[in-house]
């Protein structure tokens, strides 16, 4: 088991590296070329800014059993169709059962914006998100 990162974005990082050295676990962080990451534990692999090419790479390293975090809802569905655990930076935990309903979500958000429309964007974080994401990993960790 390793925990794969899609990790231009994402700010659970230390959340993630504190669980992963706790159980020594190796920690793969995904980055296009517009980021610098060097955290002294994880495997930090660079892509080209293209893009879908963070994405892409780190499905391609992806293993049955892995555990990967992302807000990508197409990321995580070709993650559960590998046979890995995927969450959401805010502890959401992506299965079979919600996964249609984000991407028709997703899907509709988006043809509304092409439309002119606005969506509503993410929240402000708080501290509640940090702790339901540490809960979450914590459960998808004690299960593999």
């Amino acid at each position: 088991m390793k925990i794969l990162v899609d990790a231009d974005a994402c700010p659970v990082k230390e959340i993630i590296l504190r669980e992963a050295k706790a159980r020594e676990i190796p920690v793969v962080m995904v980055i296009d070329t517009s980021h610098e990451l060097h955290d002294g534990y994880s495997q930090v692999i660079t892509v080209d800014k293209g893009p879908d090419s963070a994405d892409f790479k780190l499905i391609s390293l992806l293993e049955k059993d892995d555990v990967v975090v992302t807000q990508d809802f197409g990321v995580a569905a070709m993650a559960i169709g590998k046979g890995a655990a995927a969450l959401n930076q805010n502890g959401l935990i992506y299965t079979n059962e919600n996964m249609d309903r984000l991407l028709l979500e997703r899907h509709l958000n988006r043809k509304v914006r092409r439309g002119g429309g606005r969506v509503s964007g993410p929240r402000k974080r708080t501290a509640q998100d940090d702790e339901a994401f540490e809960a979450a990993l914590k459960a998808v960790l004690s299960k593999g």
